[in-house]
C-alpha cells in the first residue's frame, strides 16, 4: 500500500457520519475524530498540500472548519494563509459575497486588502458539498483581482453536485482526498 492510499484509509477511518445534523436528511461528516488523532491530523494535511500546483502565494480557508487545515496547509507550502470569514469578524473594510447552502443561506466576508492583484491561490476546505461555500470564496478572490488556481477539499460529496456547480462559475480545478 503507498503512502498515499495509507493515509486515506486513516484518514477514511477517522471520519464518522451523523445522521440528522444540523436538520433531518442531512448527514454531516464529523472530522472531530480525525483532528483528535495526530497521526490523522498530519495525514489530511499532507494530503491537501500535496494536491497543490506549484507556486501558491496565498492560501484561502473558509470559516470555521476550512480554517483548520488551510492554515497547516499556507505553511507546508510556503505561502500566506487568508481567512474567509463570517460578516462582523473582520476588524477592516470587507467584500462579502451571499450564497446558498444546502440548509440555509449564508454570507461571507474577506478584507478588501487580503490579497494581491495577481496572486495565485490555493483554496482549502474540509467539505465539497454543494459548492456554494467555494464560489462565493471564488467570487471574492476574483473581486481582490487574484487567481484562484486550485481548490483542495478533504471531502467531496459528489452526489451533491457541488463539483458541476463550481465549473459552471468557471472553477475547473478541484481535487479531493475522499470522495464519498
Amino acid at each position: 500500500m503507498s503512502a498515499q492510499e495509507q493515509n486515506r484509509a486513516l484518514i477514511s477511518s477517522l471520519i464518522r457520519d451523523i445522521p440528522g445534523f444540523p436538520k433531518p436528511g442531512v448527514v454531516f461528516k464529523d472530522i472531530t475524530p480525525l483532528l483528535a488523532s495526530p497521526a490523522g491530523y498530519r495525514a489530511a494535511v499532507e494530503e491537501l498540500a500535496a494536491s497543490a500546483p506549484d507556486g501558491i502565494d496565498v492560501v484561502v480557508g473558509m470559516e470555521a472548519r476550512g480554517f483548520i487545515f488551510a492554515g497547516p496547509v499556507a505553511l507546508a507550502l510556503g505561502a500566506g494563509f487568508v481567512p474567509v470569514r463570517k460578516p462582523g469578524k473582520l476588524p477592516g473594510d470587507v467584500y462579502t459575497q451571499t450564497f446558498s447552502l444546502e440548509y440555509g443561506d449564508e454570507t461571507l466576508a474577506v478584507h478588501t486588502d487580503a490579497i494581491m492583484p495577481g496572486a495565485k491561490v490555493l483554496v482549502i476546505d474540509d467539505v465539497l458539498a454543494t459548492g456554494g461555500t467555494i464560489g462565493a470564496t471564488a467570487a471574492l478572490i476574483r473581486r481582490l483581482g487574484a487567481e484562484l488556481v486550485h481548490v483542495s477539499v478533504l471531502i467531496e460529496l459528489g452526489f451533491l453536485g457541488g463539483r458541476g456547480r463550481l465549473e459552471a462559475v468557471g472553477v475547473h480545478e478541484t481535487s479531493a482526498v475522499l470522495k464519498a
